[in-house]
Order: C-alpha cells, then structure tokens, then sequence
C-alpha cells in the first residue's frame, strides 16, 4: 500500500496543518513507511495472541506500608511564622471586609 502526495495533502488539511512541498515529500515518505511496517505485521499470524494494551506486563512496585515515627505538633509548628492556639494563624481571606 502506498499513499499519494494528494493523500498526505488531504490528512494535512484534516489536522489543519500548512506543510511546504518538501515537508509533504518527507511525510509522503515517512507514511510509506509506517504502512509498509504495518504490512509486515498484517503477514504474521496473530491468532493466538491475545490483544494487549501494553508489550510488556505493567506491575505497580509498591513498598509495604509501615509506621514510623512523626512530627509532634510543637515540631510542625515550630516552623510557622504565627501560631495560637496550637495551630497556624493565617490572614483572613474571605468576609471581615466592607460590604461595598
């Protein structure tokens, strides 16, 4: 299968896309290339091989969860510039202001 210079013309158009002439040989190329990749795999017999999303098996390696030891409340907010009340005092973002 091969495709045409009006064809890689026509696709180029669909993505709205401006290609100059030599931009369109080069693609004309490249696409030939890719359908006769795509031949190649047409020839093989596939039966039996079950479709898959992935060539290779995807496994999520997780750690196992274990606990350990974390801040105490004084550590954390020892770090913050204003604290009261055993938590962070931060400016007031909503309401407070005038009604105009």
């Amino acid at each position: 299968m091969s495709i045409s210079e009006e064809q890689v013309r026509h696709v180029a158009l669909l993505a709205r896309l401006k290609l100059t002439d030599e931009e369109v040989a080069r693609l004309g190329e490249d696409l030939n290339s890719i359908l006769g990749h795509i031949d190649t795999i047409r020839q093989l017999d596939l039966a039996d091989v079950p479709p898959t999303a992935h060539a290779l098996d995807v496994v999520n390696e997780t750690r196992a969860d274990e606990v350990r030891p974390c801040l105490s409340r004084e550590e954390a907010l020892a770090n913050g510039p204003e604290v009261a009340e055993g938590a962070f005092v931060i400016p007031r973002i909503v309401g407070g202001g005038d009604a105009s």
